[in-house]
């Protein structure tokens, strides 16, 4: 268990419009926690700023205090990182350039990790698939369409055909995870104007469903986002506190890791994917578990 102390919030008529505004136009509060710590807010801070505003409505009495208090954990320890270290990673089935990295929060910028024609592969076995995103909803735990991700996708199962079963097996090996800790991988088609707001990969146990999903299979400790196909203008995932954009172009890839041996998750982790200006973008994503992945059933 990490060390925690208490934390005195000043709740200013800004902040108090600000989130009540937005609990009142229908926002999910793990959106206004992200929109908090994309403004420089400690994730413990905006969590229980955003949670005193959510139970005093579920409890029907207003919350009128001009000061909250919380319990805050100290601050992420960062391990040593779970990518290989060196300017390539060799797996067995290709050799993937390291092209830069970032060690607060961690991130590395890849190549070579899918040939042209996985991407084209990938891409005409997803887009029949299709349908809209959704996010899981923190009050409910139920999935609905996401405002704030205006995109398509679908999820593959694990190895589910022989394509897959590389890819799966190849990831794995970057990101230096068993095959069975990993999600089925995720594919993203995002049309001219879709983005994604800045969120984080990692789960907040705020509702049921993500409760019993931390409980099977512990907390995502990292992601890899791979890019299908070059991308003319727009498109890049951006990391607001490292100052990083990442430009999608096809083959390439961005990991990130946000959780540690402490069981910690790391705020500076958050990021975004910004609007496509021109073509359209298509990724696939792998989120790691810290045990074997088992979904809901």
């Amino acid at each position: 268990m990490s060390a925690r102390m208490t934390a005195h919030v000043k709740i200013d008529q800004r902040l108090r419009h600000w989130v009540e505004h937005n609990l009142d136009r229908g926002c999910p509060p793990e959106q206004l926690i992200e929109g908090m710590v994309a403004q420089r807010f400690d994730l413990p801070i905006a969590q229980g700023v955003v949670r005193a505003f959510v139970d005093a409505r579920i409890s029907g009495v207003p919350l009128t205090a001009e000061t909250i208090t919380i319990e805050v954990p100290t601050a992420y320890m960062y391990d040593p990182p779970r990518l290989p270290a060196g300017s390539s990673i060799t797996t067995a089935d290709r050799v993937v350039s390291v092209v830069a990295r970032s060690s607060r929060p961690f991130i590395a910028v890849l190549a070579n990790v899918l040939s042209a024609e996985e991407c084209a592969q990938l891409i005409a076995l997803a887009r029949p698939r299709l349908t809209p995103s959704t996010v899981v909803d923190p009050l409910t735990g139920e999935n609905r369409v996401a405002e704030h991700r205006n995109s398509e996708g679908m999820f593959f199962a694990l190895r589910e055909t022989p394509l897959i079963a590389v890819l799966d097996a190849r990831f794995s090996q970057i990101m230096n995870s068993p095959i069975e800790h990993g999600e089925g991988l995720q594919v993203l088609r995002y049309g001219p104007g879709s983005h994604s707001t800045p969120h984080f990969d990692f789960l907040v146990p705020r509702n049921a469903a993500n409760e019993q999903s931390l409980r099977r299979s512990g907390q995502r400790i990292s992601s890899l986002v791979a890019y299908l196909n070059d991308v003319p203008s727009g498109g890049e995932t951006s990391f607001p506190h490292a100052g990083l954009s990442v430009c999608p172009q096809r083959g390439n890839a961005v990991y990130f890791e946000y959780c540690n041996g402490r069981g910690q998750v790391d705020a500076a982790s958050l990021h975004a994917g910004e609007p496509v200006i021109q073509g359209e973008k298509w990724a696939v994503t792998k989120w790691m578990r810290e045990r074997k992945f088992l979904a809901a059933t």
